[in-house]
């Protein structure tokens, strides 16, 4: 398993990351990340007819928002912990027109 510190030596900071929620997490946990997360900063790009909306489930939805939050609060390593159900990606989760900045 790799440590948060280790990350960040992996990350370096050249590499591009981006903040999804944990494939295990269950959904109370989801749930109280997309609304921590929209709490916090603009989550309208996952309202229905948005580009991000689908498909409609909490997983989705959650990385979504966990990582607009990471990403504004400048994409450090505890911004993505949400009580250790954050992962930090290097690979761009974007589909579609749903674009992960």
């Amino acid at each position: 398993m790799i440590s948060l510190v280790s990350v960040d030596l992996v990350l370096g900071n050249s590499q591009k990351s981006w903040c999804v929620a944990k494939p295990s997490s269950d959904e109370a946990t989801l749930l109280a990340n997309i609304n921590y997360a929209c709490s916090q900063v603009d989550c309208r790009i996952l309202q229905k007819g948005c580009p991000c909306f689908s498909p409609d489930n909490l997983i989705n939805h959650a990385s979504i928002a966990m990582n607009l939050y990471y990403r504004a609060k400048g994409r450090n390593h505890w911004n993505c912990y949400f009580k250790n159900s954050g992962l930090i990606v290097v690979t761009d989760p974007s589909y579609g027109s749903c674009i992960y900045e």
